[in-house]
């Protein structure tokens, strides 16, 4: 089975200090306690589960549908992850999943059946049991 890899450091006090995370093929991403915490520069942690789900998600409702012999044009999936305060701790409470599917002669509750079963099986939402995800998911032709 693949194997990916991804490392981090972290440099300096928690308040001054910056970090950076590296996937193996990817762009580094730099992070900081204002990326984090308070709107600046940078990315964070929790914007890259947000994009590991939605493009995990993405790729298995793909495969979703062309097990039902559908093949949809697009799917474009994003997420908002919710970093709460419990205590003096943080958590991820909520990951929100909004997928938008470009495909023709789709009935509504047959892809809301596919979508749903696919949010369950895909295997960034198994790692991330604990967390609440929800799903908001459309298909029409764009």
């Amino acid at each position: 089975m693949a194997i990916s890899k991804a490392s981090a450091q972290w440099e300096g006090s928690l308040r001054e200090g910056k970090g950076a995370m590296r996937p193996e093929h990817a762009p580094e991403a730099p992070f900081s306690v204002a990326s984090r915490f308070e709107g600046g520069r940078g990315s964070n942690p929790e914007e890259l589960l947000g994009a590991a789900l939605a493009g995990c998600f993405s790729m298995a409702l793909t495969a979703a549908l062309n097990k039902e012999k559908l093949s949809p044009r697009s799917v474009r999936t994003a997420a908002l992850v919710h970093l709460d305060k419990e205590g003096e701790a943080f958590k991820i409470s909520t990951i929100e999943l909004t997928t938008a599917v470009d495909i023709d002669g789709l009935a509504d509750e047959k892809f809301q059946a596919i979508a749903q079963e696919t949010k369950k099986q895909c295997p960034v939402s198994k790692a991330l049991s604990g967390v609440t995800i929800t799903l908001k998911a459309t298909a029409a032709p764009a």
